[in-house]
């Protein structure tokens, strides 16, 4: 098995209507770098942001998380600096995030 297989994907997902706050620059200058800054000690190998297309009530945003593995992503979301990544999400959003982890199909 090599690295690559043993990775895990977390996406992280904001649904509103497009008239919903939500700050792209502060999003991807800041919070991202936040959030890699927090957990890449514990196995966080890279954070992606997507805005999809959209005009209607929907998706606004997503972001990738990829881990070294499973056991990455419990420390990452159970420890000490995940209170401060979950404190920023005001800063750019009145959006409640939600964590889905990607399986393969």
């Amino acid at each position: 098995m090599s690295d690559n297989d043993m990775r895990v994907s977390v996406y992280v997902t904001y649904v509103g209507v497009p008239s919903d706050r939500f700050d792209r620059a502060y999003y991807e200058e800041t919070h991202l770098s936040l959030v890699m800054r927090a957990w890449e000690k514990y196995g966080l190998l890279g954070a992606s942001a997507f805005f999809p297309s959209v005009g209607h009530a929907g998706t606004l945003a997503i972001c990738e998380c990829v881990f070294r593995d499973e056991a990455a992503i419990q420390a990452a979301f159970t420890s000490e600096e995940a209170a401060s990544v979950m404190a920023d999400v005001v800063m750019f959003t009145d959006l409640s995030p939600a964590r889905v982890r990607v399986a393969p199909l």
